[in-house]
């Protein structure tokens, strides 16, 4: 078991949350029992998500996507009111980490992308002054866009939307997990043959069609459900919690 506050302060330390201009707050989003014997991890902090941490009588639920974003109404009505009296009902905390889990360079949405695709990482930039938010890396084998588009779906159990670019094979891949399709440019600059994201944008076709760059949207939840995983397995070793991770299915 480990206290909230121990846990909350490991966490903080790791994923460095200071670092990043984002648009909600990381950290401990709802506060719960002192002590953590029990985390449950998902994608997003959905009532699904929130019904099964219960059943499962957890402690902790750690997510991506907590709440809070900016720009939202800011009241506590409607499902949001219904989610968080659930979790304060059961007195389970919610933390959520976002753009800090995204870049991380070990637990990270895009390292763990990159490993479960065997890419090779090479790089990371910052975008928009967020750190290592767009990666850069090399497939072992150069390969057909149509193929690499087949084991994307094999691996990540959604078939991605695949444009296709040049005739040219793909050795040299940028990617950027979730709704990062806007990024596309800046992966282009760095001479790549593919670009592989969560989701897609109308303006992204022509891109492709103008530029010759391969462009795969594999889904903005399948790409992201690696991070929470990697994370939540270190803090059981670390901590010697328990953690069990909840798929809650999401086409998008």
């Amino acid at each position: 078991m480990v206290s909230l506050q121990e846990l909350m302060a490991y966490l903080d330390e790791l994923l460095e949350p200071q670092r990043f201009n984002d648009y909600c707050p990381n950290g401990l989003q709802v506060a719960g029992k002192p002590i953590v014997k029990k985390l449950v991890v998902g994608v997003s902090a959905s009532q699904s998500l929130i019904d099964e941490a219960i059943r499962l009588k957890a402690d902790a639920i750690l997510v991506h996507h907590g709440y809070f974003w900016r720009g939202e109404d800011p009241r506590i009505t409607g499902i949001k009111q219904q989610r968080i009296r659930k979790l304060l009902q059961h007195e389970i905390s919610l933390i959520a980490y976002h753009l800090p889990l995204d870049a991380h360079p070990i637990y990270g949405n895009n390292v763990q992308l990159a490993k479960i695709l065997d890419i090779d990482v090479e790089h990371s930039y910052d975008i928009e002054r967020i750190p290592n938010l767009l990666w850069v890396g090399s497939l072992q084998h150069a390969t057909p866009g149509s193929e690499l588009a087949q084991k994307i779906g094999q691996i990540l159990k959604r078939e991605p939307l695949y444009l296709p670019g040049s005739d040219k094979l793909i050795s040299k891949i940028a990617w950027c997990t979730g709704a990062a399709q806007d990024f596309i440019e800046q992966a282009a600059s760095h001479g790549v043959d593919a670009y592989i994201t969560g989701e897609v944008s109308e303006r992204t076709f022509h891109f492709v069609q103008e530029t010759g760059l391969h462009f795969y949207a594999a889904g903005h939840h399948a790409t992201e459900r690696y991070g929470v995983q990697a994370l939540s397995e270190h803090l059981a070793h670390y901590f010697g919690i328990t953690q069990q991770y909840v798929e809650i299915a999401n086409p998008i």
